[in-house]
C-alpha cells in the first residue's frame, strides 16, 4: 500500500486548515515471537501494498519502528515474518497517541485463517 521508512511531517498550514487529517508519527513494535523482515501499510479503502518500511532491516522481538507522516485513520497493515508467512490485518486505527503492538496471537490468527 503506501510507505517510505521516513516521510514529512505535515506543515504549519495543514495544521490550520479544517477537515484535513494531521500527518503524524506512528510506531510499530514486535512483541512477536517471530522477526518480522517486511512491513507494509495502506489506506483501508486501497487494495494495492507500496514498498516495504522495513527495506533491508529485521524488527526483532522488542524492537520498534517508527514511520512518520501517517494520517490518522483506518490502515490495513501487512507483516511478513521469518518464515515468509504473510499477515494482513485490517482496519487498523493508527494514531500518534498509540503505539501499534504486533503480538503472537495477531500472526497465530493469519495462519489460522489461511
Amino acid at each position: 500500500m503506501k510507505s517510505a521508512c521516513k516521510w514529512l511531517l505535515a506543515t504549519v498550514v495543514m495544521a490550520a486548515a479544517p477537515g484535513i487529517a494531521l500527518a503524524s508519527d506512528v510506531v510499530f513494535v514486535n512483541q512477536s515471537s517471530w522477526d518480522i523482515h517486511e512491513v507494509y501499510l495502506s489506506p483501508a479503502s486501497q487494495s494495492t501494498w507500496g514498498e516495504d518500511f522495513l527495506g533491508d532491516d529485521i524488527l526483532a522481538h522488542g524492537d520498534e519502528l517508527t514511520i512518520t507522516d501517517v494520517e490518522e485513520g483506518k490502515w490495513d497493515v501487512k507483516v511478513v515474518d521469518e518464515d515468509g508467512d504473510e499477515c494482513v490485518i485490517e482496519d487498523v486505527y493508527l494514531n500518534s497517541d498509540d503505539k501499534w503492538v504486533i503480538k503472537d496471537k495477531d500472526l497465530l490468527a493469519c495462519q489460522a485463517a489461511s
